[in-house]
């Protein structure tokens, strides 16, 4: 059987998609990642996948709008969410991203589990409690990452993880995670290869 870093390392962009017709054939396994404008997904993406330039980080922050799709092989998919919570987007943007996330993640039979992201200064704010609870909601298994922890140190890190753990009651697993040192990558491997059906391993 495929390990799941083998199948990550084989990720591929396969479409970008605007609007929920355009959507690939709902079949196979699909693994989302969710986060807020600049919590550092694309750079998550990146490291998991180990491909600098997979996914793409937006310039101006809110600009991506649409869900990537990233095939792992014939079955296999990572989506990409379009960020949210940048203050200086149109509320008619607002609304279109909002109504796709929320169309997608409702109605998506493939989808097998949700990572939201979140940057470890600064979780929890009231966009990320609303997808997490939409997602509780719909029985959708839901991992946080807590990205950037090389920005603080090992006390602070872990006082910041135990207080997101407490906040969510144990309803989702927690870790933190670092795209620049690579810290927590086999965990996130880990809850990845669960949801994909792939062991760890190499």
């Amino acid at each position: 059987m495929t390990s799941i870093r083998t199948l990550l390392d084989r990720a591929a962009y396969m479409t970008s998609v605007h609007t929920t017709r355009q959507l690939p054939p709902d079949t196979g396994i699909e693994v989302a990642i969710a986060g807020r404008s600049n919590c550092g997904k694309s750079s998550l993406i990146n490291r998991i996948c180990r491909r600098r330039g997979l996914a793409r980080a937006s310039r101006t922050p809110g600009r991506t709008r649409q869900l990537v799709f990233f095939e792992l092989d014939e079955a296999r998919r990572l989506v990409d969410l379009p960020g949210y919570g940048f203050a200086a987007v149109s509320r008619d943007m607002k609304r279109h991203w909002e109504g796709l996330i929320q169309s997608y993640l409702e109605r998506r039979n493939a989808l097998a589990g949700l990572v939201l992201v979140m940057d470890i200064r600064h979780p929890l704010k009231d966009m990320d409690r609303q997808l997490a609870e939409f997602a509780l909601v719909r029985g959708l298994p839901l991992h946080i990452v807590l990205t950037k922890a090389d920005k603080l140190g090992h006390g602070k890190r872990a006082e910041c993880l135990q207080k997101v753990r407490r906040d969510l009651g144990g309803v989702a697993t927690v870790q933190v995670f670092s795209a620049l040192s690579g810290l927590g990558t086999d965990e996130l491997e880990a809850a990845l290869g669960a949801w994909l059906g792939c062991p760890a391993g190499t």
